[in-house]
C-alpha cells in the first residue's frame, strides 16, 4: 500500500499543452496519446462514460475489481480511485469525458440521476441491443463534438443530458437480476462495501456497519471474510488509507487537517494508523512522492 495516488484533471487526457477543456471525446486512433500511467491508482476530477466495443480489461474502482468486456458500460465519477489492472491490446471503446462544472452549471439534471452521484456499480454488462443503442448515442455525440459551431457547448450539454437519462434507465434495469443471483452473504458483503465507501471517512468501527445492516459485528466479520477473503476491518482500513493518500497529495494541506477530515482523534493517532497500514509515516509518504 505504498503506491502514490495521483489526481488528474481532464486536461491531462485531452490537451496537456493547451487550454483546459470541459468536454473531451478522445480519438483513440490518433497517433499521439497522453502518457499517463493508468496501471497505477489515480483519481480524476471529471466524469467519464465509456462503452467497450471489443477487447477486455480489468478495472479496480475503489475497493472493487471489475472485468470489462464487449458491451460493458463503464462509469468513472470524480473522486473515485481507479486503477486499470489489465488492458488487452485490442481493447476499444467509445468514451466521453466532461468536467463537474460543465454538467452541473445551471443544470438540475444531475440531482435527479441517482446513479450519477453514487453508482451501484462502475461496470455494467449491457445486452447487445442496449449496447447498440448506447453506441448510437455516443457516436451522435462524437459527431457533434467534431462539428464546429458557435453553440457547440450548448449542443453538447443537451446531448450529454439526454445520454445521462438513457444511462440512468440502463442502471435502473440492472439491480434486480444481479441481486437475485447472489446469496444472502454476498448481498450483505456487497452492501457492507457500499457502506464503507460512503462512511469510511467518518466511521471505522465494524460495529457501526453491522448495526446499519441489522446484524452482529461477529457475523459481519465472518461473512465478509468468507465472501471476500479479507476481514471487515481490512476493507475499512484500505478505504481510509486510499482516502488519506489522496488528501496527502493536496498541496499545502497540513497533516493535522488530513487527520481531522478523516475524524481521527488527533494527528498522532492518524500517523500511527497510516504507518501501521503503509509502512510509512504521512510525512515520509509525501516526501517519497
Amino acid at each position: 500500500m505504498s503506491e502514490r495516488i495521483l489526481t488528474y484533471q481532464l486536461q491531462a487526457f485531452s490537451s496537456p499543452d493547451k487550454a483546459a477543456v470541459e468536454v473531451y471525446f478522445p480519438d483513440y486512433a490518433a497517433p499521439a496519446k497522453p502518457k499517463i500511467p493508468l496501471d497505477r491508482p489515480y483519481r480524476g476530477d471529471y466524469y467519464k462514460i465509456s462503452l467497450c466495443l471489443r477487447g477486455t480489461a480489468e478495472l479496480k474502482a475503489n475497493l472493487e475489481t471489475h472485468a470489462v468486456g464487449p458491451n460493458c458500460l463503464i462509469l468513472a465519477t470524480p473522486d473515485v480511485i481507479k486503477q486499470w489492472l489489465r488492458i488487452a491490446d485490442d481493447y476499444e471503446t467509445l468514451s466521453v469525458f466532461f468536467t463537474r462544472d460543465f454538467i452541473t452549471r445551471n443544470n438540475a439534471a444531475t440531482g435527479k440521476l441517482r446513479f450519477f452521484v453514487a453508482p451501484p456499480s462502475y461496470v455494467v454488462q449491457l445486452s447487445a441491443a442496449q449496447a447498440a443503442s448506447l453506441a448510437a448515442s455516443l457516436r451522435f455525440l462524437q459527431q457533434k463534438y467534431n462539428t464546429p459551431s458557435a453553440e457547440r457547448d450548448n449542443i453538447l450539454k443537451s446531448i450529454i443530458n439526454s445520454l445521462l437519462y438513457e444511462i440512468g434507465t440502463l442502471y435502473d434495469q440492472q439491480p434486480a437480476p444481479v441481486l437475485a443471483s447472489r446469496t444472502r452473504s454476498q448481498q450483505l458483503a456487497a452492501a457492507f462495501r457500499q457502506l464503507v465507501q460512503a462512511h469510511h471517512a467518518t466511521v471505522r468501527s465494524v460495529a457501526f456497519y453491522a448495526a446499519a445492516l441489522c446484524i452482529t459485528p461477529k457475523y459481519l466479520s465472518e461473512l465478509v471474510k468468507e465472501v471476500t477473503g479479507r476481514t471487515a476491518s481490512a476493507w475499512i482500513a484500505e478505504a481510509v488509507v486510499l482516502e488519506a493518500k489522496a488528501l496527502l497529495q493536496t498541496p499545502g494541506l497540513p497533516i493535522q487537517q488530513v487527520a481531522a477530515s478523516l475524524h481521527f482523534a488527533d494527528q498522532f493517532a492518524f500517523s500511527r494508523f497510516f504507518k501501521n497500514s503503509t509502512g510509512l509515516s504521512p510525512t515520509a509518504y509525501r516526501q517519497a512522492g
